[in-house]
């Protein structure tokens, strides 16, 4: 972080010092958890639906930090504010005020924010120093403690901006305005909350709204793949960059193709120039994550081959996320225990397919998909959850586990063994209750050479399930 006195830092957030708070002692870095506090950090309390960092201040002072960024007045130097969350918010807009030569990049979508903000993070290095979150920082929490990582040098700041209703990303996109946005796709996650994928649409396109005008070198790319999202260039006047396999696609993939591992290369194709991309990252989803870093990057100027040069040496950098991780054993577990929604799902079913399938040299692989609820659905979750397990069966699984006891992992199970039925296929459906059963029933049948996918919502914690199977089988050296 860019230093700052107490004294500035009170100011910009509209707060007093208190608790013997020296006014000229200077903050070198933010910090919202008390057991990672370094010296000289601004430790930011948050009240939290199950906890109140209030209760940590002493801790967080013991350890080093200058100051408490507090809600009330403590025994201890603070800064006492109103509303923490939004002071953060105001501190990290003015320090990025501070620095008028970064680009911000705002990234978001109902799916694939975080591969392709680290997608971002490796290209655009060749533009100039890049600042991208730590795993999802895309709140009203984790984004400003992002932006608060800036420093003088930095020319390229990728802004994850996640959104639970209408207003949401307007408001990230006050804390960090953004000059480029990134539209990815409007899906059914946390339709549950937002009523319908309309209203999602409605509160993703507040980033194209935050949009400079093309003439102050404000740019949208926008997926012209979904619907939705291409309708969101009526909503601004910045320049609109679209990426896609539409033929009418400004940024394109063409001729694509997986290897055996399920990672595509495709032709990317701008304005009658073609470059090959051999992407690192498995699944075919990926390729328009990877056309949308495409469509930043040209318009930040960098030269196609260059783009494609980029994409080809980039390679995974979050967890949990199409994690492919080969086990002694002889089997490859795919960790997509991140989060789930039922695009997300599909596509990863989709890559579990493309690994199994028979290859010079191999024949097929037996694919087992181990899946969990996909929450905050609303009213359709139940119907989404059956046709997930249908087209787990279309997908070719031949043995689904399904985690959990609620009425949505029993519709996943109906929709598997009634599609299973009714075409014939062959799946074997398992139920099991919880994360121990699903472990012990794996390490009792997965086979050398099986494909395994993990895949559920964050709240269901199946990275536990992984992790069980990896410590009884251990990972391939």
């Amino acid at each position: 972080m860019i230093p700052l006195t107490l004294h500035d830092i009170a100011a910009v957030v509209a707060g007093r010092l208190a608790g013997g708070a020296d006014p000229d002692a200077v903050a070198l870095g933010v910090c919202t958890d008390s057991r990672d506090v370094a010296a000289f950090d601004l430790f930011v309390a948050v009240v939290g639906e199950h906890h109140d960092a209030h209760d940590h201040a002493a801790s967080a002072v013991a350890s080093g930090a200058v100051a408490v960024l507090a809600s009330r007045e403590l025994d201890v130097p603070c800064v006492v504010v109103d509303d923490t969350v939004a002071a953060l918010g105001r501190l990290a807009h003015d320090v990025l005020a501070r620095l008028p030569d970064v680009v911000v990049v705002g990234v978001t979508g109902s799916s694939g924010k975080t591969s392709t903000k680290d997608l971002l993070a490796q290209v655009l290095p060749s533009y100039g120093r890049t600042l991208a979150p730590e795993g999802s920082f895309n709140t009203e929490v984790g984004l400003p403690m992002t932006v608060l990582r800036l420093e003088p040098r930095t020319r390229v700041l990728v802004a994850e901006m996640g959104a639970r209703g209408v207003g949401h990303v307007r408001y990230l996109c006050g804390i960090a305005p953004p000059r480029i946005g990134v539209v990815l796709n409007v899906g059914s996650a946390h339709v549950g909350e937002f009523g319908s994928r309309e209203a999602i649409a409605a509160a993703k396109g507040e980033l194209v709204e935050a949009l400079p005008h093309a003439g102050h070198g404000g740019v949208a790319v926008l997926n012209a793949d979904d619907p939705l999202v291409l309708a969101m260039r009526a909503r601004t006047t910045a320049r609109v960059v679209t990426y896609g396999e539409s033929v009418h696609a400004d940024v394109r993939a063409d001729d694509v193709e997986l290897d055996a591992e399920g990672r595509a290369s495709y032709d990317l194709c701008h304005f009658g120039r073609r470059a090959r991309v051999s992407l690192g990252l498995h699944g075919r989803h990926h390729v328009s994550n990877s056309l949308a870093v495409a469509g930043v990057a040209l318009a930040l100027g960098l030269d196609l081959d260059e783009v494609a040069t980029g994409l080809t040496r980039a390679r995974p950098a979050s967890r949990w996320r199409m994690e492919v991780i080969p086990t002694a054993a002889g089997a490859t577990v795919v960790n997509d225990a991140y989060n789930a929604n039922p695009e997300s799902v599909r596509a990863a079913l989709d890559a579990l397919a493309a690994m199994a399938r028979p290859v010079a040299g191999r024949g097929a692989r037996r694919t087992v998909a181990v899946l969990g609820e996909m929450r905050e659905l609303g009213e359709t979750s139940v119907l989404e959850h059956e046709e997930i397990g249908r087209a787990a069966v279309r997908h070719g699984v031949e043995r689904l586990v399904v985690v959990g006891t609620s009425a949505d992992a029993a519709a996943l199970v109906d929709g598997a063994r009634s599609e299973a039925a009714s075409s014939g296929g062959g799946t074997e459906v398992v139920e099991v209750a919880d994360v121990d059963d699903a472990v012990a029933d794996l390490v009792a049948t997965v086979r050398a050479d099986d494909v395994v996918l993990v895949k559920a919502s964050r709240g269901v914690a199946l990275e536990r399930v992984v992790a069980g199977l990896l410590e009884r089988t251990g990972v391939a050296p």
